[in-house]
């Protein structure tokens, strides 16, 4: 018997740093209901589906967990580093409407490139502390091989179809 799978864990590229200088990188987010979609449009800090937030709050309800933080508040999503919220929105993307296939490739794209152009698989996790400099881009780019193109799958968060007028 095939169940239907429903929540998949992820691997965020860079890492949400809280509060307490503690490093986040690994998560889980669940499928989407058409609530997850419809709910945020009724909150009043959201002008419309184009709104920015609106994306912000779809994941905030969708991502279940994020490192040690079993609770994930729209607070921390509005934390993440750019890339970290730009993959979570292909993720979000793959996971809900993507193929199978689209899914391994995010999945194995990310496992062979990360940031550091370090396989994230076989690394360490790193320890956030807020006086570390960052990695000079330089040296990164170039370890760092190419996978190719991505799809843009964001907008499949950030597009939900207007009502007929």
């Amino acid at each position: 018997m095939s169940s239907l799978r429903t929540s998949y864990e992820f691997t965020l590229p860079r890492g949400y740093v809280d509060g307490q200088g503690r490093l986040h990188k690994t998560g889980t987010m669940r499928l989407a209901t058409a609530r997850d979609e419809l709910e945020p449009l009724r909150d009043p800090t959201v002008q419309g589906p184009d709104d920015p937030r609106l994306t912000i709050l779809v994941l905030t309800r969708v991502v279940e967990s994020l490192g040690s933080m079993e609770l994930v508040t729209s607070y921390d999503i509005e934390g993440l580093f750019a890339v970290d919220l730009a993959f979570l929105q292909d993720f979000y993307g793959v996971i809900n409407f993507g193929s199978q296939e689209e899914y391994d490739a995010l999945v194995n794209a990310q496992a062979s490139s990360s940031l550091l152009g370090v396989d994230s698989a076989a690394a360490p996790a790193p320890t956030a502390h807020p006086a570390d400099p960052e990695p000079d881009a330089a040296a990164a780019s170039a370890t760092t091989t190419d996978p190719g193109p991505r799809p843009n799958l964001r907008r499949a968060v950030e597009e939900i179809p207007r009502k007929a007028q």
